[in-house]
């Protein structure tokens, strides 16, 4: 509530700051970058549920214009390189963070809000099946994880009322709180299936642009938590442009900080707790490695291995290659 306020005031008295676009003859360094169209900029009251994959309406989109999103993190070093990709592309995304991940890692929180993306929220620690918790629980999670990612981020301005449901667990009293905290639930258009065990940046690009030409356009889900999704990212950039696809920020309106003070800091998990085979191996060695040490990642997040319900059409509940690690 307090966000939507405050953006409306703003809105009315003409201090709406939205991050300027970047179009690719502007990109430093690369004049065939795919860079960023255009931002829409959600107004106070103006959208309630995006994502046509749960909800009848998503986001006015021309053709081939898509929404990059990624959900689950942020963590080390996963997050970092998908950042270097999208910087080295001048493309502008969507992240919905953790709580407890965003309080792990404020440093790549804030360079994720000072490289110009949206921040949005994601809950506080992704519990599983969000639909089956109760009324205090979706509250604690939702409350507890916006202020954590507004705690890591160090200004609440920059934090979007941007959130989307873990697994997609939705049920009618889940998105009342939400509406009630005028906060814009996002689902997507188009999922890259990213999170399937055993899934290749291959198999994540195929899928990803097979599904956005079938739609025409759309709001499309990856996770900046896995190997193979890090190295889909720079595929899947390349294959927008030479498919013709132009890529749109959505932002909140209202006032928000242009930067916030950078975190140089180390943790655990740069020690050897992550695998680092990116640049070297396979996606399916990677895969494999990642899976091997589980444990210790396990450790490094603060949290545990989740799984997600099929909610993307896969009939009879849980599918049994859909597992994400928070």
């Amino acid at each position: 509530m307090r966000r939507f306020a405050l953006a409306f005031c703003c809105v009315a008295f003409g201090y709406l700051t939205p991050p300027s676009t970047v179009k690719a003859e502007e990109c430093p360094g690369n004049p065939d970058a795919l860079g960023t169209s255009r931002v829409l900029t959600v107004t106070p009251g103006e959208f309630t549920r995006l994502g046509r994959i749960q909800y009848p309406g998503t986001l006015p989109l021309k053709d081939h214009e898509v929404v990059i999103t990624f959900d689950d993190g942020p963590i080390p070093p996963y997050s970092s390189i998908v950042l270097d990709a999208l910087a080295s592309q001048c493309v502008k995304a969507t992240y919905f963070l953790v709580g407890e991940m965003a309080s792990a890692h404020p440093e790549l929180v804030r360079r994720i809000y000072n490289a110009g993306h949206t921040i949005g929220t994601h809950s506080q620690d992704h519990p599983f099946a969000f639909q089956r918790l109760s009324a205090q629980q979706v509250e604690q999670e939702v409350d507890r994880g916006i202020a954590s990612v507004d705690a890591a981020l160090g200004d609440p301005r920059g934090v979007a009322p941007f959130f989307r449901i873990p697994g997609f667990g939705r049920t009618k009293s889940v998105e009342a709180f939400l509406a009630s905290k005028s906060l814009v639930t996002w689902s997507a258009d188009v999922v890259a299936d990213d999170w399937f065990k055993g899934a290749t940046a291959k198999d994540i690009v195929r899928k990803a642009m097979r599904r956005l030409n079938a739609h025409g356009s759309g709001i499309l889900l990856l996770h900046d938590i896995h190997p193979a999704t890090v190295m889909a990212v720079p595929m899947l950039l390349k294959a927008l442009k030479a498919g013709g696809y132009h890529v749109v920020q959505v932002v909140a309106a209202g006032e928000h900080p242009k930067s916030v003070p950078d975190i140089v800091t180390a943790h655990a998990s740069d020690h050897g707790n992550w695998p680092r085979v990116l640049q070297t191996v396979s996606s399916a060695t990677a895969l494999h490695a990642l899976r091997h040490r589980k444990k210790k990642m396990v450790a490094a997040a603060g949290g545990q291995t989740q799984t997600i319900f099929g909610l993307f059409g896969f009939a009879g509940g849980m599918h049994p290659n859909a597992s994400v690690a928070r």
